[in-house]
């Protein structure tokens, strides 16, 4: 059994197969399960030998006490949990998307995250171009926030041998865009696990011309509420308002 409640800020523990157990007065959450099937179009080797069932999305978690808050600031709590291991070579990864213009605005909805349990890699891509696309890697591990800003669509790989467990803050009305991702066969990159079990990118050829990778930190952003260690859950209880770039963001960016 796995302990949440100091990352989260929740009284949530995880199970051994990665399954979330809700503490006292927490809404208990029934997750949509990503599939192996569903992700055949995004894969390095779309026939690849995995495990049925890759990843755990519970949606709208909160205390119920707090619903009332987070409906008046329009904003959703998410936990995602990914399973350890491979898509034939590649580690078990979310199949990606990007984000919706907030209506009225010229600007994408951004999305923040932070790791709760193990280890991630965040790919984030620009939309693709004639100039094509910039990917970007950001590793983040338990305590660490990552904003993915608008223009930016996003994949979330997980490199090691434990279950990444992950929650976000969104938009509540958002719906995330997955058909420019399918379309090309999958992220910018895809990690694929070495004979030594070393990570390495490669690209994905159906992006043209090939896109460059860059490596950034996590970034603490205090005005943002997001701060390493400190739970984001905890941060919007006690100052709300720092999340209105998430629901207004051409006030932001």
């Amino acid at each position: 059994m796995m302990d949440l409640q100091v990352t989260s800020g929740l009284p949530l523990q995880a199970d051994g197969d990665g399954r979330l157990i809700f503490g006292a007065g927490l809404t208990v959450v029934t997750p949509a399960v990503r599939t192996r099937e569903e992700m055949r179009e995004v894969l390095l080797d779309p026939e690849a030998d995995a495990p049925a069932e890759l990843y755990y999305m519970y949606r709208d978690v909160c205390r119920q006490q707090d619903r009332e808050l987070l409906a008046q600031h329009g904003l959703r709590y998410d936990v995602t949990v990914i399973r350890p291991g491979l898509l034939g070579r590649e580690y078990i990864k979310t199949a990606g998307h990007y984000h919706p213009l907030k209506p009225g605005t010229e600007v994408t909805y951004p999305e923040v995250y932070e790791v709760l349990a193990g280890k991630a890699h965040y790919l984030l891509q620009t939309e693709p171009d004639e100039d094509g696309v910039e990917a970007i890697l950001i590793e983040a591990t338990a305590g660490d926030k990552v904003l993915i800003p608008p223009g930016y669509g996003h994949i979330t790989i997980n490199p090691a041998s434990e279950f990444l467990i992950m929650s976000n803050w969104v938009a509540a009305d958002f719906t995330s865009v997955y058909g420019p991702i399918k379309e090309l066969a999958g992220g910018a990159y895809f990690e694929v696990q070495t004979a030594d079990e070393e990570g390495q990118f490669i690209v994905n050829p159906s992006y043209q011309p090939t896109p460059r990778l860059s490596t950034r930190p996590p970034e603490e952003r205090p005005e943002f509420g997001l701060i390493r260690g400190r739970p984001m859950y905890l941060e919007f209880l006690e100052a709300p308002e720092k999340f209105a770039f998430l629901t207004a963001p051409e006030q932001y960016f």
